[in-house]
């Protein structure tokens, strides 16, 4: 069992405080515009909009930072931005959540990526993407580079957050995992699977049911493909752990052991799976960071993803609602055997 007691999972969490967790990756903004629709254009066949309000909220790389922070833990973000108003309201919002933004890169070549939502009556109705997925390059990634290496001197656990929005490459990737090798860093991925091959050595990797099918080259529908598709990334990137999130179906947490281990789906109701995999990934490199074994961190991340896919949008939580969320249901803290349980190809959390 994950938690033998109350008390070492209140001496997990209490040490969340003190981890300093390097974040590298993709961020963007999310914009909301919330309202209510009761007819239909007469212009085209598309509902009318009555817009309420409208929110933003910290995205990709930024949401595991805010989730980082959320925790009690110290996140230091390296990101890039465009020279622009979206990019300058990242900033402030950053702020306003207690990240520092010292180290996000402002790129004048490119735009801030940022989706915005358009919600009526808590359904997404269209969404609108602004963005430029170039990748990095010359003075840019230098900095971005340069800066990164120098926080990992500081830092416990490194999380890199890759969208596929062109901050992740292979000359960012290449000497950063050979310093935290060289540090004894350990370095949590939440991965797009076109870069899967330059992910090898890290510690874990956190793919949803579609990015690990693609990545092992067959569609995960049973349980034989996921136990075959898990065992082989394990091997093929040399990674001490790979936990596949399978929306409903919970998470799947594959080691050296030669079983697996399962841990169900904690939330009830589903609203919003957005953001989702920031969550698992930055909770379960906070855990890590404290000293947590991989079932800990596992199980952890899973009550997290619980409860902020009850919300509507990109949503956090904190560490006494995720102590509450464990106390509160111990008969399922405890990994599962696999072959216990069917799976079914779900629908994956949204990888933007």
């Amino acid at each position: 069992m994950p938690f033998p007691s109350a008390a070492r999972l209140d001496l997990l969490l209490s040490a969340f405080a003190e981890q300093r967790i390097l974040v590298v990756g993709d961020v963007m903004l999310d914009r909301y515009l919330w309202g209510d629709t009761s007819r239909i254009s007469p212009e085209a066949p598309v509902p009318v909009i009555e817009a309420r309000e409208e929110t933003q909220r910290l995205g990709g790389a930024a949401n595991v930072a805010h989730n980082v922070r959320a925790l009690g833990a110290s996140p230091f973000l390296m990101g890039v931005v465009g020279d622009d108003l979206y990019g300058r309201e990242f900033c402030d919002l950053l702020r306003r959540h207690g990240v520092a933004s010292d180290s996000i890169e402002v790129d004048r070549a490119r735009r801030t990526t940022s989706k915005t939502r358009v919600i009526a009556r808590n359904q997404q109705v269209v969404r609108i993407d602004r963005e430029d997925t170039a990748e990095i390059e010359g003075e840019v990634l230098e900095r971005v580079l340069r800066r990164a290496l120098d926080a990992m001197s500081s830092c416990a656990v490194c999380v890199i957050s890759d969208y596929g929005k062109g901050v992740v490459t292979r000359g960012l990737l290449e000497p950063l995992l050979a310093e935290a090798h060289a540090r004894g860093v350990a370095v949590c991925v939440d991965p797009k699977e076109t870069h899967f091959l330059s992910y090898r050595g890290v510690d874990t990797i956190t793919p949803n049911l579609l990015e690990a099918g693609q990545a092992f080259g067959r569609r995960l529908h049973d349980l034989p493909t996921l136990r075959a598709a898990g065992a082989h990334l394990r091997r093929e990137l040399g990674a001490r752990s790979v936990l596949i999130t399978r929306g409903e179906q919970g998470m799947t947490l594959f080691t050296e052991d030669e079983n697996p281990s399962h841990f169900p789906a904690m939330a009830r109701e589903v609203f919003d799976v957005t953001g989702a995999g920031d969550t698992v990934v930055g909770v379960f490199a906070v855990a890590r960071a404290a000293d947590a074994t991989l079932a800990e961190a596992a199980a952890l991340a899973n009550h997290a993803a619980g409860l902020v896919v009850r919300e509507v949008g990109t949503a956090v939580g904190s560490v006494e609602a995720l102590r509450q969320a464990v106390l509160a249901r111990p008969d399922l803290d405890a990994p599962l055997e696999l072959s216990a349980h069917p799976t079914a190809e779900s629908a994956p959390p949204d990888r933007r």
